[in-house]
Formats: structure tokens, C-alpha cells, sequence
């Protein structure tokens, strides 16, 4: 086992329950809004040989740094400002292109809105869970579904893959992939069983078993996504943040998928 990755687990576990269960939703909203910065860093850093001096990271960062204010907004009203984001954001690149005297071009622009949906909408949307009805419970089950399926598919996968799942990510088998939606399930389960014994909540398992397959298959696909990225732009990591784990964008890769599916999800429940 590489204890590097073990000790950083360990050492970043408290860190976040102590954010999820003890910080309010100003704590949260700020923390999420550093997290989106860090790796929307990091993303643009990967790109920095297709995207040389051409610059538009500031209006992503600008979105990231919005995180920090969503408890500002009405929460009826902030579905409706995500979906605001993607056309303001496109209607600023395009402008800064037309100010710019075409500097900038179409794949500049894509890298960068590709950025701001790819990491920071998808991220907002953790704190929009923890404010709804249970949200301080039903938040666990993003990084239940990430966690379960990471460390299932990261321990039978090296000890029993012999079936290479994709050429995007090579070290990634089958058997690691099923073995990693298992232990979702399996953790989910769990965490439900605690739920209903101690906390008077009353969520069906066969819905929870449902719903952690399909966050697990989501999460994996976020992990193919940064492998495809990473891939793309030539690195192994995004950064050498967390030791054993890369950069923040490679411990959250799975998390970013899982976290707007959840929210619709655990609505169900």
C-alpha cells in the first residue's frame, strides 16, 4: 500500500468533516469557492502548452470566487443563477475577443468555459445540497459514493485487475471498476443503516442502493474525464499538492461528477 496516499487520507478526512459538520454555510460557501480556485489552477496549468498567452482564466476565477457569496442568494433563486452562468460566461469571452482584436480564439475559449462548467458549476452545487432539508446528512452520501468507490477500486484493482478497462486511463481495470461500485454500495449501506438507527432518518435502502451504483458510475466517468484531460496535456498529475494523490483536481476528480447528479438523486429521498 503506498503510504503516502494512506497518510494524506487520513490527515484530509478530518479536514472535511470537520468543514461538513461543524461549519456553517458561510465556512462551506468559502471553502468550496478556495477548492474551485485551486483547481481551476491547476486545470489551466495542464493547458499551458496549447494555451500560451492566451489568457482568460480571469473570468473563471471570477465565477470560482462567486462561490463564496452563494449564501446570498435566495435559495428558490439558485438554480436559476447557475443556469445564468454558462450564457454570461460565454457572452464575456466572446466580448473579450472582440476587445482583444481576435488575440484570443474559439479554442481559448473553450478551454476556459470548459473550466468554469467542468469545476466550478459542478462544485456549487455541494454546498447547495448541505442547505436543503437533511443536507448536513445527505452531503456525506457525494463523498461516500467518491471515497467507497476510490479505495475499492484502488485495493482490488491492484491486487486482481487483469482487465484493462480503457486506454484513457491505463492502469484502471474492470475488475477495479466493479469492485469500487461494490464497496459504494456497500459504504452507502452502511451510512444509511447509521442514519436510521441513530439520526430518525427513514431512507429506503433499495433507493439507496440505486442511487450509489449510479453515483459510483458517474464518479468513475469523472475520473476517465481528469485521465483524459491529463492524458491530452501530457502530465501525470495535476499538481504534486497531496502527496500520493496529485493535485486537488485529482483527490476531487470523482466528487466533481457525482455532486449535480447527487442533488437530484437525493431529492428522491
Amino acid at each position: 500500500m503506498d503510504i503516502k496516499r494512506i497518510s494524506s487520507a487520513l490527515i484530509g478526512f478530518p479536514l472535511v468533516a470537520l468543514i461538513l459538520i461543524y461549519g456553517n454555510k458561510y465556512v462551506v460557501d468559502v471553502t468550496i469557492s478556495i477548492i474551485a480556485i485551486m483547481s481551476l489552477h491547476e486545470y489551466f496549468h495542464s493547458f499551458k502548452e496549447q494555451n500560451q498567452n492566451r489568457d482568460l482564466r480571469w473570468i473563471a476565477y471570477i465565477v470560482a470566487l462567486s462561490i463564496a457569496l452563494m449564501h446570498t442568494i435566495p435559495p428558490a433563486s439558485i438554480l436559476k443563477t447557475i443556469a445564468a452562468i454558462i450564457p454570461v460566461a460565454i457572452l464575456v469571452l466572446f466580448a473579450q475577443v472582440i476587445a482583444s482584436n481576435m488575440k484570443y480564439n474559439i479554442k481559448d475559449i473553450s478551454i476556459t468555459l470548459f473550466g468554469i462548467c467542468y469545476i466550478v458549476v459542478f462544485l456549487m452545487y455541494i454546498p447547495i445540497i448541505r442547505e436543503t432539508t437533511n443536507g448536513r446528512i445527505t452531503i456525506w452520501y457525494v463523498f461516500f459514493s467518491a471515497w467507497g468507490t476510490d479505495i475499492f477500486a484502488y485495493c482490488i484493482g491492484r491486487k486482481f485487475g487483469k482487465h484493462k478497462f480503457s486506454k484513457v486511463s491505463p492502469n484502471k481495470s474492470i475488475e477495479g471498476c466493479v469492485a469500487g461500485t461494490i464497496g459504494s454500495v456497500l459504504l452507502n449501506l452502511l451510512y444509511t443503516w447509521v442514519c436510521n438507527t441513530y439520526f430518525g432518518m427513514n431512507f429506503h435502502y433499495f433507493y439507496i442502493i440505486i442511487i450509489a451504483i449510479i453515483l459510483s458510475l458517474v464518479g468513475q466517468m469523472g475520473d476517465f474525464a481528469a485521465s483524459s484531460i491529463k492524458r491530452y496535456t501530457g502530465i501525470k498529475d495535476f499538481s504534486n499538492l497531496i502527496p500520493g494523490h496529485g493535485g486537488m483536481l485529482d483527490r476531487i476528480d470523482s466528487v466533481i461528477f457525482i455532486a449535480p447528479f447527487a442533488y437530484f438523486l437525493l431529492m428522491l429521498l
